[in-house]
């Protein structure tokens, strides 16, 4: 009966030592979790950040999404995108990234698409991630294109694709698009548009903008060289010449 007892205690002993570091684990594992792009020092403030950013879906105490910010930042690493709209229409133009001498090189770009008719859009950030939704707005304005015998207006399609990146910042499991665009094109509603989003699902009407590597650059060029009656040749002008004084290689 003693023998029994002494196993018993033993038992218990080793069971409680066992959830001691159990929960050990779990709390260092809380604080030091692997995250993508983790934010933060070797201190307490550092183990506490990384304990907001392993999720989209968890605010910080100081109401942010680290991981959607990580997106943003990411986009800040892509090939440059810039546009400026015009009364006569709106110039797109995209850098296009020879990584190396080895690869083919093709006539189309891989930043700029057609999503019908009437709209266009440049891309910065992960292609993979763009084709996605690139798919998804053409599926989408043929669609209402058979529903209503009209071309789809520019903002409402683009309130759609935003609605599906928006969407990606608010499910655990999922990660944000890494990708932001400039939509551009033509509609009876609003004439000529050039819209920009990013991976929050965010977007606005520009007059002239710019995305990718050395956005806040470009910007600066576009705040003061853009004028309100710019034609459609100066805006030419004027996209190459952000491109050329920003970017990094000399390829459109």
């Amino acid at each position: 009966g003693s023998d029994l007892e002494d196993l018993g205690s033993e038992l218990n002993q080793r069971f409680h030592c066992f959830c001691c570091v159990l929960l050990w684990v779990v709390e260092e594992v809380g604080l030091f979790g692997v995250c993508f792009g983790g934010r933060g020092g070797e201190g307490t403030g550092g183990k506490m950040a990384r304990r907001y950013d392993s999720r989209t879906t968890i605010f910080s105490p100081e109401g942010r999404l680290y991981q959607v910010e990580y997106a943003m930042e990411a986009i800040g690493n892509a090939g440059a995108a810039v546009g400026v709209k015009s009364d006569e229409g709106i110039v797109l133009a995209a850098e296009k990234k020879i990584t190396s001498k080895l690869l083919e090189v093709t006539k189309s770009s891989e930043k700029m698409y057609v999503i019908d008719e009437h709209i266009a859009c440049a891309v910065a950030g992960i292609t993979a991630d763009a084709n996605i939704l690139i798919n998804k707005a053409r599926l989408s304005a043929q669609q209402y294109m058979y529903s209503y015998q009209e071309p789809i207006p520019i903002e409402y399609l683009l309130q759609l694709i935003c609605d599906t990146k928006q969407g990606y910042t608010q499910f655990g499991g999922l990660r944000p698009f890494g990708v932001s665009f400039l939509f551009a094109g033509w509609d009876r509603h609003y004439g000529f548009q050039l819209y920009q989003s990013d991976p929050s699902g965010n977007f606005g009407g520009w007059k002239a903008t710019a995305i990718g590597a050395n956005s806040t650059a470009a910007q600066s060029i576009l705040k003061s060289d853009y004028k309100e009656d710019i034609s459609l040749k100066d805006a030419l002008s004027l996209v190459i010449k952000v491109l050329s004084r920003t970017m990094d290689s000399t390829t459109l």
